[in-house]
């Protein structure tokens, strides 16, 4: 069972603002594990505002414990995912106006689209997990 995840997101929105490469989401993640963390959480948004694929790529590579990818549910991102391979991947809504995830999916609505995506991370081994709407 997960006691800590770390949602190392915000490390990459000052990097992003600051537009140069500090501070980095990667170190920041090798200090919360070594801080005790169980599992490292990034969001790679369909439009890259924060966390960027090469933090992901370095990530699966450096993360000990367990890496989360928070994700769209597009094509784009699910081949994204299954090449990277991380420990679990949660679907998320995403909107290019909002700031932060701010509500669940809809699965009632986009019950295809979340079924076909699921299963294809479920057949390649990935865990899944659902941000929805109650």
């Amino acid at each position: 069972m997960v006691k800590l995840g770390v949602n190392i997101d915000h490390v990459a929105t000052v990097r992003q603002a600051r537009l140069t490469v500090e501070p980095d989401p990667v170190w920041a993640a090798t200090l919360a594990e070594l801080g005790g963390a169980d599992s490292i959480t990034v969001h790679l948004r369909e439009d890259r505002r924060h966390i960027q694929e090469r933090d992901v790529r370095i990530l699966r590579e450096t993360v000990r414990s367990k890496l989360n990818l928070e994700m769209a549910i597009s094509p784009e991102m699910t081949s994204i995912a299954l090449e990277i391979m991380p420990d679990q991947c949660t679907l998320v809504p995403e909107k290019r106006e909002e700031l932060t995830t701010e509500g669940g999916l809809n699965v009632v609505a986009q019950e295809e689209q979340v079924r076909r995506c699921v299963d294809q991370l479920l057949e390649a081994g990935i865990e899944v997990s659902l941000f929805i709407d109650p």
